[in-house]
């Protein structure tokens, strides 16, 4: 087995493994935080419930990354594909874990203060979005980092570099170029100098 196809396993344990990880803790304090909330005030368990199951989408997210980065796993796949899907599953662990997390502390105080009786859902509700921006910008990273490992990307990739190094040779060709040009010019200047003082 290829050290590019263990990075890639590797990296999508991380992407679902540890995104459903966060959802399932998420929940879980959300969860808990309603079983208190329903003894001072069981009638807003509607609230409750859709404040518990907002930390559940990181878990779909990095399921959902999965399937970006699937399609390119493979025996013989290049080490850099590897490595992308890694670095996209780490990503996606980092960002997710962190998102769900800080957005069940958001929603299981929303929870806490409905129960105590206040009016707080809607505004619960457009807090608890911030951190879950921040899942679906990890999201949007994949999905660009699964673009750039695709054959497609690769070529593109190698083009670029072809034309790069071109582009350096007929740098370093003209740099040699102006170089004798200017030795010749200094040697004419020396020997019309010697003329000169001859």
């Amino acid at each position: 087995m290829s050290t590019a196809i263990i990075l890639a396993y590797v990296g999508v344990v991380l992407m679902v493994g540890v995104s459903g990880l966060a959802s399932a803790v998420g929940t879980a304090r959300c969860g808990m935080a309603a079983v208190g909330a329903m003894k001072k005030n069981s009638g807003a368990f509607g609230s409750y419930m859709i404040l518990s199951a907002l930390p559940g989408s990181q878990g779909l997210y990095g399921f959902v990354g999965y399937f970006m980065v699937s399609g390119y796993i493979s025996e013989g796949m290049p080490l850099i594909t590897g490595v992308g899907i890694f670095g996209a599953g780490l990503l996606m662990a980092i960002v997710c874990l962190s998102s769900a997390v800080m957005q069940s502390k958001v929603c299981a105080n929303g929870i806490a203060a409905i129960g105590n009786g206040n009016d707080v859902m809607g505004k619960t509700l457009i807090l608890a979005a911030f951190p879950e921006l921040y899942a679906i910008l990890g999201v949007a990273a994949t999905f660009l980092v699964s673009s750039a490992i695709s054959p497609e990307g690769l070529e593109n990739q190698a083009e670029l570099n072809a034309q790069y190094e071109a582009a350096t040779i007929k740098v370093e060709t003209a740099a040699a170029e102006v170089e004798v040009e200017v030795e010749e010019v200094v040697a004419f200047e020396e020997a019309a100098a010697e003329a000169v003082v001859e």
